[in-house]
């Protein structure tokens, strides 16, 4: 009888389902930010590096916001921020096409990401707290699924609404949101009224860390300082699929824009194909493992593309570093859960998501200045070489006394 791959799912406590079925409805109506530059330069006609600079501001503002909304997370509780950060994120959006001035657009689009981006701890720290250490990896990456499929949804209907109107990108997105808050808060209700039982509370788990460590701020936590310069570095790489990748495949191989949106609808189906199923038989993996071989595949795959000029070529790189991405990064979630201190897991995965932030700011910038200035084979060989740096840098904390990169998740 062949086994069901998916039958590790069945354990996993309501919070979680309930935040996957949040962030579908979410990330299903999400379509404003990938047309934001679109929509300054075609709509309010502002010059492409302005729009540029739109978008580095979105950026500054999820990085100020994880670790402020990971601390809250842990006061005031994951459910109560992820609430008020869908809420005020449609407030905002609804008041975007509303302003005509730039300058007015980019204060808008800062605040825009401060409330956005605050749901990011608040998910990844909902999903890792409720449930055991060796069930994290699973939830995380059927959290992952649902949002995929949500984003398979919100930029195709955007790329409709666009050619119609470019304000109901915003409306609609706005729209979205407070219908996720309103879906949040339905399922808590529902689960309040119905006494659901709740899993408790994983027990903090022993690690290797020094007393002081654990008692530190996670910017003075050796672990998590290796971990996270790992995740920008990764990041950096990722990143380049909104960077040098788009660039390249059009301007570079003149491939046309369809395709490009296609090897993301491959990507996707891979994602929801087997992410849960491969997380689900990893999950027993030592992190370390985990971490460099989705670091290496990442990297694999954006560097190959300076070799591939076919559109199958092509398609094989986005196979590849889907399976890194598919790895990493639910792997590299389940460790942040795995060495926070009890009560301050929020404020480790606000660290976490900061990174995210930092790599969006610096890896499109990078990518692209760098294609423009040194060509494609620099680049991607670039690329390449800052994520084998990322396994170089996991690889080396093996050595370092606090750090727990070896051990199973328990």
């Amino acid at each position: 009888m062949i086994n069901n791959p998916w039958r590790g799912l069945r354990g996993l406590p309501a919070d979680v389902w309930i935040i996957v079925a949040t962030s579908l409805v979410n990330r299903a109506g999400m379509m404003a930010l990938p047309f934001l530059v679109l929509y300054l330069t075609k709509y309010l006609g502002v010059s492409a590096s302005l729009a540029g600079l739109a978008i580095t501001t979105y950026g500054i503002g999820g990085l100020i916001t994880g670790p402020i909304a990971g601390r809250l997370c842990d006061r005031l509780g994951t459910f109560t921020v992820m609430r008020a950060s869908l809420a005020l994120t449609g407030v905002i959006l609804l008041l975007i096409p509303l302003a005509h001035d730039f300058r007015l657009v980019v204060v808008l689009t800062f605040l825009w990401a401060v409330a956005a981006d605050a749901v990011r701890p608040a998910t990844l720290s909902g999903l890792t707290e409720t449930v055991p250490p060796e069930q994290r990896k699973a939830a995380i990456a059927l959290n992952r699924l649902s949002a995929n499929l949500g984003m398979s949804i919100g930029p195709a209907v955007g790329g409709f609404l666009a050619m119609v109107s470019f304000p109901m990108l915003f409306v609609v997105d706005g729209v979205t949101s407070l219908a996720a808050a309103g879906v949040l808060s339905a399922l808590l209700w529902y689960r309040a009224r119905n006494a659901a039982p709740r899993l408790p509370r994983p027990a903090p788990r022993e690690s290797a860390r020094s007393d002081a460590a654990t008692k530190s701020a996670v910017w003075h936590d050796r672990a998590a300082r290796v971990l996270f310069l790992a995740v920008f570095l990764v990041g950096v790489v990722f990143m380049q699929h909104q960077g040098a990748m788009p660039l390249y495949f059009v301007r570079d191989l003149h491939y046309r824009e369809s395709f490009y949106g296609m090897l993301f609808v491959l990507n996707t189906l891979i994602i929801v194909a087997i992410e849960v199923p491969v997380n689900l038989a990893m999950s027993h993996w030592p992190h370390r493992r985990s971490l460099m071989l989705g670091a290496l595949l990442t990297a694999c795959g954006f560097g190959a593309m300076g070799f591939a000029h076919s559109s199958l070529a092509l398609a094989a790189t986005v196979v590849v570093w889907t399976f890194g991405e598919m790895i990493f990064f639910p792997a590299s979630t389940a460790y942040v859960a795995d060495i926070a201190p009890a009560g301050r897991t929020g404020e480790y995965m606000g660290g976490y998501a900061s990174m995210f932030s930092l790599s969006m700011i610096v890896g499109p910038w990078a990518g692209t200045a760098s294609l423009d200035r040194f060509g494609p084979a620099a680049t991607w060989a670039g690329v390449f070489a800052c994520g084998l740096l990322a396994v170089g840098v996991i690889a080396a904390a093996r050595h370092q006394p606090s750090a727990v990169l070896s051990a199973e998740p328990r």
